[in-house]
């Protein structure tokens, strides 16, 4: 990306980050389909996006690497899970992330020539990019988690699961009971 967009967007990103965020935040709360972030501390919630929106525009311009997108994503993917919010939940709280980053560069004229223009949709075709590796790294570690956490089969069961059964066969010529 050339480097006059990139720090376009990084002071946009900067100057705005208030706005991101309250924005942000207000959509999230009203939105069934971020139901445990209604009973999420304002504070905390905001603090955890206005980080995000700080640093967004470093993230793009700076052609994150895929190892930097998973080590921050996957440790934000196991700590929602710790928190007890669905996988559903945070894929859309990242979802709504990128459209208001994306509404804000159409409300603030960021395309004045077809140059301008061009270089937007190259921002965001790298801010989807972006996006996209943060979902799946947060999905792979709430996964992880979740695996942790589930309860493992004792030996003994493991043991009873892995026995064969024998069908218990009727009688023949006598129809099952209803």
């Amino acid at each position: 990306m050339s480097e006059p967009i990139c720090k376009r967007l990084v002071d946009l990103i900067e100057h705005n980050a208030d706005r991101l965020t309250r924005a942000w935040l207000a959509d999230v709360k009203r939105r069934p389909e971020t139901h445990s972030y209604h009973n999420y501390p304002d504070d905390q919630l905001y603090e955890r996006i206005h980080e995000v929106y700080r640093n967004l525009g470093k993230w793009v311009c700076r052609e994150a690497t895929v190892a930097d997108v998973a080590r921050v994503y996957t440790a934000l993917g196991r700590q929602r899970h710790a928190e007890g919010f669905a996988l559903s939940e945070v894929l859309e709280a990242l979802i709504l992330t990128r459209r208001h980053l994306w509404l804000l560069v159409l409300s603030e004229a960021f395309l004045d020539t077809a140059l301008d223009l061009q270089q937007a949709l190259d921002l965001n075709a790298r801010a989807v990019l972006f996006f996209d590796r943060a979902m799946y790294f947060s999905a792979l570690g709430f996964e992880e988690a979740q695996a942790e956490a589930a309860p493992k089969p004792t030996a003994a069961l493991a043991q009873e699961l892995a026995r064969p059964r024998r069908l218990a066969r009727r009688p023949r010529g006598k129809a099952p009971s209803e």
